[in-house]
């Protein structure tokens, strides 16, 4: 029986039943269903790597230091590492207290505004490359966490970084050094010009990530969201600093040209 990608757990539990998957295929794909209550404010969706290649991220915006304490350590207890983005340092100290306490590790970097917890290594690198390029440093904190995405989802990344189209004699060199890439992320704020550039001298997929740096008139990774839109290149565009969509998409993309 060929079971189909998003099967139920009643599909697992009677293929299963009737001899057509063992046990050991049945208990992998169940995992992937997997979602776990913490107290009253938390649903995990600790299946969610099993069932999608990608990881349960959590968003730190938005919780008190305590709640999201809480949240990383549940995580972190049931599959052993956790991702938080947009995390402001009370939340990384809480974070770290609790991490003392229960005994694993608490990683805060402060360029993407991001913590990792873990008490297992990183996974294992898969094959798949991801090449990460902006436009100029201000756009380091979403490339950032778009790299810190595809690392934790198996890639290797590359990055160039500060190689804007106002100096585009910057981009060619630094283009050469990660062409071996199976996708590339490039960020870019003011008039987002960058990855339709780039996109035009590759050829392997690009995400465009528009930052919100820039201002005035379509200020804040407006203008850049729009010119992105409006490429006459080929790419797909995330939403304005969506650095983990960003990194997680090329993931997807690298891991699948890769192969196993």
């Amino acid at each position: 029986m060929a079971m189909q990608p998003h099967a139920t757990l009643n599909d697992l539990l009677e293929a299963f039943r009737r001899g057509e998957i063992p046990r050991e295929e049945a208990a992998r794909r169940i995992e992937g269903l997997r979602i776990e209550q913490l107290g009253e404010f938390a649903r995990l969706d600790l299946g969610r790597s099993a069932r999608c290649g990608v990881p349960e991220v959590i968003l730190a915006e938005g919780k008190s230091p305590a709640h999201l304490a809480g949240i990383v350590a549940g995580a972190v207890a049931a599959q052993g590492r956790c991702i938080v983005t947009r995390v402001n340092r009370e939340q990384a100290e809480e974070v770290a207290r609790r991490a003392a306490a229960d005994g694993f590790r608490s990683d805060f970097l402060e360029i993407p505004r991001s913590l990792v917890a873990y008490r297992t290594p990183a996974p294992e690198r898969k094959g798949g490359i991801v090449a990460i390029i902006t436009a100029g440093t201000a756009d380091l904190p979403a490339a950032e966490e778009a790299r810190l995405i595809a690392e934790e989802m198996g890639c290797t990344v590359r990055t160039a970084y500060d190689v804007g189209a106002a100096g585009i004699h910057r981009l060619f060199p630094a283009l050469r050094e990660v062409l071996d890439a199976h996708a590339f992320v490039v960020a870019a704020g003011r008039e987002g010009t960058l990855p339709a550039v780039v996109a035009g001298l590759v050829d392997r997929p690009v995400i465009g990530l528009p930052v919100s740096s820039g201002y005035g008139y379509m200020g804040e990774g407006r203008a850049a969201l729009a010119a992105m839109l409006q490429s006459c290149s080929v790419l797909a565009v995330v939403n304005i600093d969506a650095g983990f969509t960003a990194g997680a998409f090329a993931a997807r993309i690298a891991t699948l040209v890769a192969g196993p």
